[in-house]
């Protein structure tokens, strides 16, 4: 997920503020979530198409967690370029490409509304990205024109309403959730776009997309890290941590809390969608 601010110079409205930052401590984050989602995304690549020598567009590149896979997908005989609005998350990205020794990896800071290219993609993808744009059918639209006809567009986004109704049964898991969910809406983040993908791709000259949802299991602290990251947007809206408690002990708490009710942890759905650009 990357920084998102500012307006959008297609549409004119108010883009989304990135609420989670990007401290070395959220590029941590990132990366440790980054874990628990790879296999779902590498199956959806898979699934989509993506292979050795094609050139793929990675859009919100972040720290360059999706780029690793897509380096190991397309091998050395293909390229992929991360899209990406802030300088220190690409600087952190392409760092990591050269400590893995992926030199048909680069990184293009710029905004997606601003995306040039001098020759076509035969993939554009995106996890975790849409949610935080102003206009994702615009972008996807502006995408799908840099893929060849017959060519590839992917997105994976998390379905919030299922993990909200998931913590709804947790008083303490709830009450973070709600936190939470409420930084980002306020922050202008669709916590509806997992849900919307479908609806995105089609408002964008796609045709219907084929989509999946993956239940997520086994990333126990991924909330208080959430959480933790979006501390300073947090006070800047006026919100309070006070009903969470001490947040040096909140994941013991939540862990705990899953324990006592024999249950799992709730985490938000991984909603998938690909499609092929039809034939002019």
């Amino acid at each position: 997920m990357a920084t998102h601010s500012g307006t959008s110079k297609e549409t004119g409205r108010q883009a989304s503020h990135y609420a989670l930052g990007s401290t070395d401590a959220e590029h941590e984050r990132l990366i440790r979530q980054a874990g628990w989602l790879a296999a779902h995304t590498e199956r959806l690549f898979r699934e989509a198409g993506i292979g050795p020598g094609q050139r793929v567009l990675d859009l919100g590149s972040g720290v360059g967690d999706v780029s690793l896979i897509l380096a190991r997908l397309v091998g050395p005989s293909g390229e992929v370029v991360g899209i990406e609005r802030d300088a220190k998350s690409a600087a952190r990205a392409a760092a990591r490409m050269a400590e893995a020794g992926f030199h048909h990896v680069s990184f293009t800071q710029t905004d997606a509304a601003d995306i040039k290219t001098d020759r076509p993609f035969d993939a554009a993808v995106g996890r975790y990205i849409l949610m935080f744009l102003p206009d994702p059918v615009s972008v996807v639209r502006s995408l799908s024109h840099m893929v060849r006809p017959g060519d590839i567009v992917a997105f994976q986004e998390p379905d919030w309403t299922d993990f909200l109704e998931q913590a709804a049964r947790l008083p303490l898991w709830s009450r973070g959730a709600s936190l939470l969910v409420e930084t980002l809406v306020r922050s202008g983040t669709n916590t509806g776009m997992g849900l919307g993908l479908s609806r995105v791709f089609q408002e964008a000259g796609l045709p219907a997309p084929s989509t999946r949802t993956d239940t997520l299991i086994g990333a126990e602290s991924w909330m208080p890290d959430c959480l933790l990251s979006m501390r300073p947007r947090i006070a800047e809206l006026g919100l309070s941590f006070q009903s969470l408690g001490n947040l040096e002990t909140l994941f013991e708490r939540l862990e705990a809390e899953v324990s006592a009710f024999k249950t799992t942890t709730p985490l938000p759905a991984i909603v998938s969608a690909w499609s092929r650009k039809l034939p002019t």
